[in-house]
């Protein structure tokens, strides 16, 4: 129904304590500070409430939106649209710090993330693989200046945004990627696809507690 509703967990009561229901269309994803609600819509924009402010803000992207998750800092915000672009908006101010192309989402659902230390973008995709780009080396296809996105629902600035650099495609399956989520401070994935998941990692990783 275009809401995002909440609860309190304390409470046995079935209604919800508050319902946003600025979007205009879907709501696709959903992702909670310890103070702030980030929102993807179908409707093209990335919404942030800032609990303890009482402020929305609002970024237009255009295409719908598929996954949005925070930076590790809180500084970021990441969203995956259906126009096969992830794009990386300061969360303040809106400013599109940077867009990471290469994999393909034109028709499903597909999961965004960053990586444990916030180096890496990465993205699912409907060709069977896993794309990470390189978060602030950029391939030279982008201009020198950033564009706005405008937290105000101002149009984008004429400039191009710097073009992440991709840095790995993990073949993953032959059907979409339906899913991914990285360990929050370990270099692990965990990847779904045709009814499997899949656990990544790195060949030098080591469980803690073994043995070096």
């Amino acid at each position: 129904d275009s809401t995002v509703r909440c609860w309190d967990c304390r409470s046995r009561r079935p209604d919800p304590v508050q319902v946003l229901d600025e979007a205009k269309d879907g709501i696709s994803s959903v992702k909670v500070s310890d103070h702030e609600i980030l929102s993807g819509s179908v409707d093209g924009r990335v919404r942030r409430y800032d609990l303890r402010a009482g402020q929305l803000y609002s970024d237009y992207i255009g295409s719908p939106i598929t996954s949005i998750c925070f930076s590790k800092d809180g500084q970021c915000a990441l969203a995956a649209s259906l126009d096969s672009t992830l794009r990386l908006l300061d969360k303040e101010t809106g400013e599109l710090l940077g867009e990471y192309t290469g994999h393909r989402s034109t028709a499903y659902r597909l999961d965004c993330v960053l990586s444990e230390q916030d180096t890496h973008v990465g993205s699912a995709s409907e060709d069977g693989n896993v794309y990470f780009w390189d978060l602030v080396e950029v391939s030279g296809q982008g201009g020198s200046e950033p564009a706005l996105g405008g937290s105000q629902g101002s149009p984008p600035h004429p400039h191009s945004p710097p073009q992440g650099s991709l840095a790995l495609s993990l073949a993953v399956g032959r059907g979409v990627v339906q899913s991914l989520s990285f360990h929050p401070t370990l270099p692990c994935l965990l990847t779904a696809t045709e009814g499997h998941v899949q656990l990544w990692r790195e060949e030098s990783f080591q469980p803690e507690g073994d043995a070096a």
